[in-house]
């Protein structure tokens, strides 16, 4: 587990808090940590999901010392209901990139070291540099606008598209160079690349449709009393669990977009929100793992309630 250090992990077993004989889903397993604390805390089982062959491959690593406590899945936790195919008492889910991914340059997930421009979890289909050799200006303008926030989104786009004309852009040196190119060093020193490569990311990986579709997964197999603990780093997703969590415990007007033609009464609230304000890491945390900044955890418990239909985003 070197290298790899989880976020808020000592809140995140608090909100699961494990018990002996239950079943939780690490939907996102990355470096395992979040797993490891939990099978520390109880004997419980965990089912952990990674759309990642790496991830993966540590997972069964580390379940080789743990009595077949720990059961990997190779999918996305989307899937989770279909790979799990069971009910659970908890699902915890780590909206982020992995350290691991961040940390191997040929990942091509970061500008901080060149690499491949790759930024692909699964290792399988688009890559990033798929998108800023082959897409419409429009489309790369938009891509980095709606998943990066990054405001230059049109000037960026018009210079990666000058910049094809040269030569394809094949490493994550050459995209940051023809972003800094264009955007400016912000007040906060954050690198100018920085919402580029997060929307490229983001759009590669589908994250968001990810995040909602396993928002919804969790809601379908969780047990009554089950737990429901999620972890952001960012604006984009943080709202998505929020709203979620609003919706699904009736915190907002009927007639919802996920449920249009609900009766005069709306469906049954299935969570009740253990959290109404996020948890952020503390201060000692974000100096010792400043990846930790951004971050914020939502928790919500699951009531008896049948799932929503027709929800899928």
């Amino acid at each position: 587990m070197s290298g790899h250090i989880p976020v808020l992990l000592n809140e995140i077993v608090e909100a699961i808090d494990p018990k002996e004989g239950e079943i939780v889903v690490d939907g996102t397993f990355g470096g395992g940590g979040y797993t490891k604390a939990i099978l520390d805390k109880a004997r419980c089982r965990v089912f952990a999901i990674d759309r990642d062959p790496d991830a993966i491959e540590r997972g069964r690593e580390l379940s080789s010392h743990l009595d077949d406590r720990l059961q990997m899945f190779e999918g996305c936790y989307g899937d989770m209901a279909a790979l799990v195919n069971q009910k659970v008492n908890a699902v915890v889910l780590d909206i982020g990139v992995s350290s691991f991914q961040i940390d191997e340059a040929d990942r091509g997930f970061s500008f901080r070291e060149d690499g491949p421009l790759d930024m692909r979890m699964a290792q399988s289909g688009e890559s990033a540099a798929d998108v800023v050799n082959t897409y419409p200006e429009k489309d790369i303008a938009d891509i980095i606008y709606k998943y990066g926030e990054e405001r230059r989104s049109r000037q960026v786009a018009h210079a990666i598209v000058e910049a094809r004309k040269e030569e394809d852009i094949t490493t994550t040196n050459q995209l940051a160079k023809i972003v800094r190119s264009v955007v400016w060093q912000a007040k906060d020193k954050i690198d100018p690349a920085t919402r580029t490569f997060q929307g490229l990311r983001i759009y590669v990986n589908d994250e968001l449709g990810e995040l909602e579709r396993g928002l919804s997964a969790a809601e379908e197999i969780l047990l009554p009393g089950g737990r429901l603990v999620v972890v952001t780093f960012h604006s984009l997703e943080d709202r998505i669990v929020k709203n979620f969590f609003k919706e699904r415990s009736g915190s907002t007007p009927r007639g919802n977009r996920y449920m249009p033609d609900a009766g005069e009464q709306g469906p049954q609230a299935t969570f009740s929100i253990l959290n109404r304000k996020p948890i952020a890491p503390s201060d000692e945390e974000c100096r010792e793992n400043p990846r930790a900044r951004s971050s914020k955890l939502r928790a919500a418990l699951r009531t008896d309630a049948p799932a929503w239909k027709g929800d899928a985003a």
